[in-house]
């Protein structure tokens, strides 16, 4: 009798012969079956993890105030320094930082200054880059906060002028790069309430929780780059080959199957998106940020901040 999957705690997907020892799965389709529970139970985690109707609602009101305190046209040509007393409240009263304690200001790195560095649990979570209201931001100030992230192994940049904000996450290669998480209008009070499922990302109540490090798990798991790879795995070769078989009734070597898989993966094939099993079998699902539609790869190479980073 085959084992049920989902006793296990903690399963890892692993070799061949650690499926069939671990859970006596012989069979590719019982093995599809036990990796899509898996994946429900790491989507329902994910779903707690964001951010509930009453939080974003709080949200909301709290970035509604900023706005009508802030963005209005007579600030429209503040300089930098006036634009800081903005930032100050939005990394106070809208996302909750405590100041002095988690936000540290004119923050000194080899000789160099952040204009901002939030703290949580002795980890330097953010890097706050401020620019005056009055300038778009482009990838030019984001350089310099790139210098200070990788001097200090900070893992996030948020880049603002008050009324736009940028989150971009640090990727630690050779050389250094960043992706841009989303980018955001503050003063677009139709697309506000819409912001807030992202913007709680930054708040205290959710670096507390690592929710923003999850989103990141998560968005990484679900690579292009990365899930091309494990169709190339003998388990799918194997699986392809048996439904090959059953529905032709013949014989198909791994590189027949391969060069398929090959061409699949590096041509755009129109084609209608398939069903998910959930919708197959009705069941209604929790709404869930699609990643896609957020974020997008920026990027900055970093050749001129290597003379930051020593």
């Amino acid at each position: 009798m085959v084992k049920s999957p989902i006793r296990h705690k903690e399963p890892i997907i692993g070799s061949s012969d650690w499926l069939y020892r671990e859970t006596g799965i012989k069979d590719f389709g019982l093995y599809l079956w036990w990796a899509f529970c898996v994946l429900e139970t790491l989507q329902d985690q994910s779903e707690k993890l964001m951010a509930t109707k009453n939080q974003k609602q709080e949200l909301y009101k709290k970035l509604q105030a900023y706005a009508k305190q802030y963005l209005k046209k007579e600030y429209k040509d503040l300089d930098e320094s006036a634009t800081r007393l903005m930032i100050n409240s939005l990394l106070t009263n809208v996302f909750g930082y405590i100041e002095l304690e988690e936000i540290k200001t004119e923050y000194r790195i080899r000789g160099e200054y952040a204009d901002y560095i939030i703290q949580l649990k002795r980890k330097k979570q953010f890097v706050v880059e401020v620019k005056s209201i009055q300038l778009d931001l482009n990838e030019k100030h984001l350089r310099q906060s790139v210098g200070y992230a990788a001097n200090e192994g900070v893992d996030w940049i948020i880049l603002t002028n008050g009324k736009q904000v940028e989150l971009y996450r640090v990727l630690f290669g050779k050389p250094i790069s960043t992706r841009k998480i989303f980018d955001f209008d503050l003063s677009d009070a139709k697309e506000l309430k819409n912001m807030c499922e992202m913007l709680y990302l930054l708040t205290k109540k959710s670096v507390l929780r690592d929710e923003l490090d999850h989103f990141w798990a998560r968005f990484e798991a679900l690579e292009p780059i990365k899930l091309s790879g494990h169709l190339y795995s003998s388990e799918v070769v194997r699986f392809l080959r048996k439904v090959l078989k059953s529905k032709t009734g013949l014989y198909f070597g791994d590189d027949d199957i391969l060069d398929s898989i090959q061409k699949i993966v590096s041509t755009k094939i129109e084609s209608v998106k398939p069903k998910s099993p959930t919708s197959l079998v009705g069941k209604k699902k929790k709404p869930v940020v699609q990643l896609s539609n957020v974020v997008s790869e920026v990027s900055v190479e970093e050749d001129s901040v290597a003379e930051t980073v020593i």
